[in-house]
C-alpha cells in the first residue's frame, strides 16, 4: 500500500490532480445518488478523504457527510478547510466498524480502494458491509489493471467484485480522464455502482 503519510509530507500528491478535471463527473454523479433516493440524503461517507476534496460535495447536496482517512495531518487539513458541517475521522478503512461511525446510505471511494492489498480490499469490503443501511450505495473510482498498475496502482473489475460479494454490481462506466496526466489517463478508471439488499 503506498505511504500516503509520507507524500503527504513530501508534498507527492498526484491523486489530488483528478480534483480539477473529475470534479463536474463526480458532482453529477452525486446529483444522481440525491435525486434517486425517495427520502431524500442519508448519511454519506467518503473513504479515504485525504484533505477532504470531495467530501463538501456531499454536503452541499444535503447528505450528512463524514470522511475518513488514516493519515493524520490530511484530516487535520480537511476539518481546517471545512465546511463545518462535515465531520473529519481519523481512521483506518480495513477495519471501519472499530472507528464508531455508525451506518452510511452512501459510501464514495475515490481512488482508496485501489491502493490496497487483496487482504485489505477484503477487509474495506466487510466495513462497509457492516456500516452499510439498507439498500445503500456504493461508488467507486478505481484504475484498471493496466500495465501501470505497479506505477500508479489499479484493480481488476473481477477484483472489485470480489471485496464485496453481497453487493449488487448495477453500472460499470469509463471514467473521465480530463486532468489526469500520463501515465494515469492510460489507465482505463472506471466507475462502479453497487447497491446493497433492502432485505
Amino acid at each position: 500500500m503506498t505511504n500516503y503519510a509520507l507524500m503527504y509530507r513530501l508534498g507527492f500528491t498526484p491523486w489530488e490532480r483528478y480534483g480539477a478535471g473529475g470534479g463536474a463527473e463526480v458532482g453529477a454523479l452525486l446529483d444522481r445518488e440525491t435525486e434517486d433516493r425517495t427520502g431524500g440524503p442519508g448519511r454519506a461517507l467518503d473513504i479515504g478523504c485525504g484533505r477532504g476534496q470531495f467530501t463538501p460535495e456531499l454536503a452541499r447536496r444535503g447528505w450528512e457527510a463524514v470522511g475518513v482517512d488514516l493519515v493524520p495531518a490530511a484530516v487535520e487539513a480537511a476539518r481546517r478547510k471545512g465546511p463545518a458541517e462535515v465531520t473529519y475521522v481519523v481512521g483506518d478503512v480495513t477495519d471501519l466498524p472499530s472507528a464508531g461511525l455508525g451506518t452510511f446510505d452512501l459510501f464514495l471511494d475515490i481512488g482508496c480502494f485501489q491502493g490496497l492489498e487483496e487482504d485489505q480490499r477484503a477487509a474495506e469490503g466487510r466495513g462497509v458491509t457492516a456500516l452499510a443501511a439498507p439498500g445503500a450505495t456504493l461508488l467507486i473510482l478505481a484504475f484498471g489493471d493496466s500495465r501501470y498498475r505497479r506505477m500508479v496502482e489499479g484493480v481488476s473489475q473481477a477484483e472489485v467484485e470480489a471485496a464485496f460479494p453481497d453487493w449488487e454490481l448495477l453500472t460499470v462506466d469509463d471514467a473521465d480522464t480530463s486532468g489526469l496526466g500520463w501515465p494515469m489517463n492510460r489507465t482505463s478508471p472506471k466507475w462502479y455502482r453497487f447497491r446493497r439488499s433492502a432485505a
